[in-house]
């Protein structure tokens, strides 16, 4: 097996992939030291799955399930989750015991199940569920309920459900947001030393496109610096990833991209127009178009940034893919501005955008003989 099995899987069903499961579960002890120690991230090993328990440092918007769309899906299905606390496992049950139960509990507004909306919305949920295995379908079709609220499909329980959401130390009605929710295992430990300090480096370097060196995590880029050579043989020896620290930033670098989802550069059309709006962005520094400034980061008014991507677009466009080749000005800005922000070359504020010196790392080209236009 390979660390990046557990890490890039949500949950590893021996049902659905039994050589995969035997396979973990024959050889994880040769990571227990990683996953339990250095991270401090919990493992279950159960006779029907195995799942890591990946808990970020900070939250940010791309940590998002990619599934839903609307703050509702998310409601529904920690209650989906809820009504599943008191179902055994391979207990059957039908679509109507649930809406009957959101209907019931959920916050603030009355719940239509005649709109379309929130039908479709649930029936993107109970899909995930499905795709994660906390239930299972025994008879029916989901777009039968999505034409006619009366529709009805037939689930079990698998038992997995309870394993989905992490316990807490006390009751999070307590708690005032979801920044104590991540607070919540370092509870009354000094956060800037010793083990936390240590678990934290680790995951963020994990889990984020890369580790920034900025006041507010001074603490932790002290660590970085001063145990570069521990950290770097780390990663090489668990994961065979590489670890690349500059003054103001460190990444990790992963070798074999084949074996890790949303790495950067990808084959995303998204990626390549990145590539060259970094280009862009080098340039303009190199002309005296744009002023460094602290911690080199670049901060430029909306529009500007917009502007910066329309003429990459007009300018080398003739090579990305037909979607964005052929998609509306809106639709390109805003797309490529969230995929900037989800891997950390961009932070966008209410009236400006930061360009982060992650931008200055990787830029790209055509070849000489490239023409594009071409799928």
């Amino acid at each position: 097996m390979n660390f990046t099995d557990i890490l890039e899987n949500y949950i590893i069903l021996k049902e659905r992939n039994p050589d995969l499961y035997y396979d973990i579960k024959d050889n994880i002890d040769f990571y227990n030291e990683f996953i339990y120690d250095i991270l401090s991230y919990n493992l279950y090993v159960k006779d029907d799955f195995i799942k890591l328990e990946k808990i970020p440092v900070t939250a940010e918007r791309w940590m998002g399930i990619n599934e839903f769309n609307d703050i509702k899906e998310y409601i529904f299905f920690l209650l989906i989750l809820m009504y599943l606390e008191d179902k055994n496992k391979n207990e059957q049950f039908i679509l109507s015991n649930i809406t009957e139960y959101i209907e019931h509990n959920y916050p603030e507004e009355r719940l239509e199940w005649t709109v379309f909306k929130n039908r479709k919305s649930l029936i993107t949920v109970l899909k995930l569920c499905l795709g994660i295995g906390i239930i299972k379908k025994n008879d029916g079709e989901e777009d039968n309920f999505i034409k006619d609220e009366n529709g009805e499909v037939l689930y079990e329980s698998t038992g997995i459900s309870k394993y989905i959401v992490r316990r807490f130390s006390k009751n999070i009605k307590d708690e005032d947001g979801f920044k104590e929710l991540l607070d919540d295992a370092w509870e009354g430990i000094d956060r800037d030393k010793g083990i936390v300090r240590k678990n934290r480096v680790f995951r963020n370097l994990l889990l984020t496109p890369i580790v920034y060196n900025n006041k507010e995590n001074e603490s932790d880029y002290d660590y970085i610096r001063n145990y570069r050579s521990y950290i770097k043989n780390t990663f090489e020896k668990y994961l065979d990833w590489d670890i690349h620290i500059h003054r103001n930033g460190a990444l990790a670098v992963v070798k074999n991209s084949n074996s890790v989802t949303d790495t950067f550069p990808n084959k995303k059309g998204e990626s390549t127009i990145v590539l060259f709006i970094n280009k862009k962005i080098i340039k303009m520094i190199e002309d005296g178009d744009l002023t460094i400034g602290d911690n080199d980061i670049i901060e430029i008014p909306v529009l500007k940034f917009k502007e910066i991507l329309i003429e990459v677009r007009n300018e080398w466009g003739h090579g990305f893919t037909k979607s964005f080749r052929d998609c509306t000005e809106s639709f390109y800005i805003d797309t490529i501005t969230k995929f900037m922000e989800e891997y950390s070359f961009i932070k966008v504020k209410e009236d400006s955008i930061l360009i982060m010196p992650l931008t200055g790392k990787v830029i790209g080209k055509y070849p000489e003989d490239y023409k594009g236009g071409v799928d």
